[in-house]
């Protein structure tokens, strides 16, 4: 019984030093493909270069707005894949002729690096560098957060009042995931990058807005619930009934948004907190 318990006990000790080692390479799923705009749909959009203030030379998509009136999307992708890949959540933002900068993170869609939480922060602070040299001014820019984008948004809304925030199918932390998925191991020490948006979402003065599918069987419904009920008005949660963590697009993801950021426009900011509101 002795040697049962110790092999045992070894075979534990090795799986956590494997998942402690390796962790990043299961958190994140980078396509190294470097994509098209004309072969996603997009040929509107220009190739541009976000430059890191670590030195790294990154791709992103950007299409300007049409006037100086409109809003610009500042797209944070999620996990899996390339840039490519989002285009169709693009195109209704693309159609009413808003800006667009869709950025692409470090170790994805062929640019250099490896991701980690502090690789990616530093990407979203060079996109919102790219949209000072433009002079957009914070109040027209929307930050929109794809998963684990959707904590590079928040990180980047604690120093910044976009004019809103937008977070789709959002975690509340990658501790709060990997405890999830290895509920007998004590992740919280091990955890890297830890991403942890419901710490930081108490100093976000921003219009904000959960997105959630409630069949998500990826990032649990139960994280966009957590993370409204920790955020500052003025926020809206939608959940949307039937929809899974990557087919948001097929309940009509876009016209939610824009109806989001068409009423806080509308409205203006001292008038926001009316459409504060679950539904």
């Amino acid at each position: 019984m002795k040697l049962i318990l110790l092999i045992i006990v070894g075979v534990y000790i090795t799986l956590v030093a494997a998942l402690y080692l390796l962790q990043r390479s299961v958190l994140f799923h980078p396509d190294p493909t470097r994509p098209d705009p004309a072969d996603f749909g997009v040929g509107e959009m220009q190739v541009v270069t976000l430059d890191t203030e670590d030195g790294l030379r990154l791709l992103a998509w950007w299409s300007p707005p049409a006037n100086e009136t409109l809003p610009v999307l500042l797209f944070f992708h999620g996990n899996a894949g390339h840039i490519g890949y989002r285009s169709e959540k693009l195109r209704p933002y693309l159609n009413r002729r808003w800006g667009v900068l869709l950025v692409a993170w470090r170790g994805y869609s062929g640019n250099p690096g490896q991701p980690s939480e502090t690789g990616l922060y530093a990407d979203g602070r060079a996109a919102l560098a790219f949209l000072v040299e433009r002079e957009i001014a914070p109040c027209r820019q929307i930050a929109y957060g794809e998963s684990l984008g959707a904590a590079v948004a928040v990180e980047m809304a604690r120093k910044t009042k976009f004019g809103a925030i937008i977070l789709e199918a959002p975690f509340t932390s990658v501790v709060h995931i990997a405890q999830l998925i290895f509920p007998f191991i004590p992740v919280r020490p091990l955890v890297r990058d830890k991403f942890a948006s419901i710490e930081k979402l108490s100093e976000i003065r921003s219009p904000l807005m959960v997105i959630h599918g409630e069949a998500d069987s990826v990032i649990p419904v139960s994280h966009g619930h957590r993370l409204y009920d920790a955020a500052n008005e003025p926020k809206m949660k939608h959940i949307v009934p039937g929809a899974g963590h990557n087919d948001l697009q097929n309940f009509g993801l876009g016209n939610i948004v824009i109806n989001f950021i068409d009423s806080y426009m509308n409205l203006g900011e001292h008038n926001i907190s009316s459409i504060s509101r679950v539904e």
